[in-house]
This record gives C-alpha cells, structure tokens and sequence, in this order.
C-alpha cells in the first residue's frame, strides 16, 4: 500500500501539515510520502485532486482506499492502518 499526503508549501494550511506529518513520524516510526500538486499535475488529475492537504490510501494497483481531503487532518491511527 502506498499513503501520499498532498499539499502546497507557503499555504495558511501548511505548518498544520508539516507538525502532522513529523508526529505521524514520530509516534509510529514512519513516514508519509508527500507531493506538491504543482509538480503532480497528472497524478491529480487522475485522482481528482482538488482541494488541499488531501492524504490518500492507495492500494498496489493504485486503487484508493481512503481519502481524507481539507485542512482537519486524520488520526494518525487512521492512517497508519494503511501503511501496515
């Protein structure tokens, strides 16, 4: 499984962002991969992408299997259950 977290830096929303991914790191030991939609244009397209931070849960054939998508960020162990 592959969990991404996309998002732009120098936004309002992007401390919030940055403190949660360095506790998901912290706390579980793992880290989320992270995208700017800028430089992912097709991968946004593709997954319909439009509002940001937005973290996905995609399974190995790239299918989503959790989206979580605006500024209220997930419980951690909600997303760790995809990264196991």
């Amino acid at each position: 499984m592959r969990v991404v977290c996309i998002y732009r830096d120098n936004q309002d929303y992007t401390r919030t962002v940055t403190d949660w991914l360095e506790d998901f790191r912290r706390q579980t030991g793992k880290t989320i991969e992270t995208m700017n939609p800028d430089e992912n244009v097709d991968f946004c397209e593709a997954y319909d992408v439009v509002e940001y931070p937005t973290i996905m849960a995609l399974d190995d054939m790239g299918a989503v299997l959790e989206m979580w998508r605006g500024r209220e960020m997930p419980l951690i162990n909600e997303v760790l259950y995809y990264t196991i």
